[in-house]
Formats: structure tokens, C-alpha cells, sequence
């Protein structure tokens, strides 16, 4: 259930595919306790952020990252030019801030760690702003940006990206994640109905290294699984559905820091879990 590690490898065509898993969700008013809404400077409607970690807009910084803030002088100054920049073109942006090692309970998430630490015990790799080609990939965008922020929820509980991980790694290839139900690659569910949506359209193309695609069993079978790619992977074109990328440089950087990590096995699993410890809309 992914993008395809064969052709990267010997360029034939061929689908890794795992069974799918579906879900009953419901979709209901988000009133869950750890939630409020915020509402920015925008004709969108208001967004759904955590209260835990005080995400009020981008030019906040999370307790994660205070103490590098300090020493820098670029976060003092006002909002994040790159988010604004994004939010000005019309499209969305969503960020996940990426652990490695440590618990991926929600339970031990919540505890908090020191400098350098991330929430339920490993080490902060960093942040990844994300694009959203709101314009472009309307369907897909949201499906991937309410399972960012918490807004779908199934009896009452917020469901999606938050303490799930990247279960699968291949250098110069990409990083795939998504996968909140089994944290295999078999999970598959979606804010329409609960199935699998259609392709919504081949407009932009997997053309470098930082684009965030939909990952997939096979032609219109969307869920809540995503790649970011590593590298220019073209042959993915017309395949896997691009509806976003990697905001800025700093973002990058995460995203090569996970790639980096030591995998085992056929799946590519890494060794050490690659977590979301939280995650948003900016």
C-alpha cells in the first residue's frame, strides 16, 4: 500500500500492495476537550489546533523548539514569511513535528521532555511545514488537512496524524506514513464515508525531492496514506495523485534526517520509530 520500490530499483512496473483495513467513523461536531478553534485573518473557516501546545498561528513557537528560537533572531520577527506566503497563493499548510525513538502512546506523549526531547521520551528531529495545493487537489488537500488537525472525529475522539508514525523508509526514494489505524501500511480510511476516495487528478508531478503524495494500492484506492518524496521519482507521474510539498529548507532538513534513519527488514521499517508527536494547521 505505496508508492512502487520497484521501479526505483529496476524500473518494471509492478504495485506493492498490503490488504486494506476499513473503519466506521463518524463525522460529528468537534467538541473534544483538548481542541479549540482558532480563526486567523482568512476567508477559511476556523481551524481546529491543539490547547496543549499553544499553536496560535505560525509565528508561535512550540515548547519543542523555544530554546533554539531564543538564539535566533529570524523567529522574532513576526510570521513566518514562507506560511504566508503559501496562505497567500490560496493554499493551506499543515506541519508535523517528527521524534525519533520513544514511546508512541498518546498516554506518554502527553508527559512532555526537556530541550532536545520530544513528548513520551526521544529525540526532536525537527518540523515539517507542508504545502497544501488547496487550489489544485481541493479533495485530497482536505482529506489530508483534517487528519492534521484533529477535525474528524469518531465518537467524539479526534482522528488522524497525531502519534502515528512513518512506518517505511528508502533512501533516495522516500518516506511514507499515514497509516493511524494498523502502523503497517495496511490502514486505509478517509474523511468521505470512511473509503477510499478517486484520483483526483495528475496535475503536479512527483518532478524532485519534497513532494507530498497520496500513497496507494492501485488506481482511485486515496485513504489517509502519504509519501513525501526523496528524490525526483517520475515514474510515479500519472500513478500517485501530488497534492503538496515541502514548505522551506528548514522542513527539508527533517525530512532527510528521517531518511537517514536505519531501516530492517522488507518493509523497510525503521528501527527506531519515526513518530508525529503533534501536528496542525499554520
Amino acid at each position: 500500500h505505496g508508492p512502487d520500490c520497484h521501479e526505483h530499483l529496476s524500473r518494471t512496473s509492478s504495485l506493492l500492495l498490503l490488504p486494506s483495513v476499513q473503519t466506521t467513523h463518524t463525522r460529528q461536531a468537534p467538541l473534544h476537550p483538548q481542541y479549540q478553534y482558532i480563526r486567523r485573518n482568512t476567508t477559511r473557516s476556523p481551524t481546529l489546533l491543539p490547547t496543549s501546545t499553544n499553536h496560535i498561528m505560525s509565528s508561535v513557537t512550540t515548547a519543542a523548539t523555544a530554546a533554539a528560537a531564543s538564539n535566533n533572531p529570524s523567529h522574532h520577527q513576526g510570521p513566518d514569511a514562507a506560511v504566508m506566503e503559501a496562505i497567500n497563493r490560496g493554499n493551506a499548510v499543515v506541519f508535523f513535528d517528527v521524534a525519533l525513538g520513544g514511546s508512541d502512546s498518546s498516554s506518554a506523549a502527553a508527559a512532555g521532555g526537556g530541550e532536545g526531547d520530544a513528548a513520551g521520551g526521544g529525540t526532536l528531529l525537527g518540523r515539517i511545514k507542508l504545502e497544501l495545493f488547496v487550489k489544485d487537489c481541493p479533495k485530497t488537500c482536505e482529506n489530508f488537512r483534517q487528519f492534521c488537525t484533529g477535525e474528524y472525529t469518531r465518537n467524539s475522539q479526534p482522528v488522524g496524524y497525531l502519534h502515528s508514525t512513518f512506518h517505511r523508509v528508502i533512501k533516495d526514494f522516500m518516506i511514507q506514513g499515514g497509516d493511524f489505524l494498523n502502523h503497517d501500511g495496511s490502514g486505509k480510511t478517509s474523511i468521505y464515508n470512511n473509503t477510499s476516495f478517486a484520483d483526483e487528478n495528475f496535475i503536479h508531478k512527483h518532478s524532485k525531492a519534497g513532494m507530498l503524495s497520496m500513497a496507494n494500492s492501485g488506481p482511485n484506492t486515496n485513504g489517509c496514506q502519504f509519501f513525501i518524496s526523496c528524490a525526483k521519482t517520475d515514474w510515479l507521474d500519472g500513478k500517485h495523485v501530488v497534492f503538496g510539498r515541502v514548505l522551506d529548507a528548514g522542513s527539508m532538513l527533517t525530512v532527510r534526517k528521517c531518511e537517514a534513519v536505519p531501516v530492517s527488514g522488507g518493509g523497510n521499517r525503521p528501527r527506531m520509530p519515526l513518530r508525529i508527536v503533534q501536528c496542525g494547521e499554520l
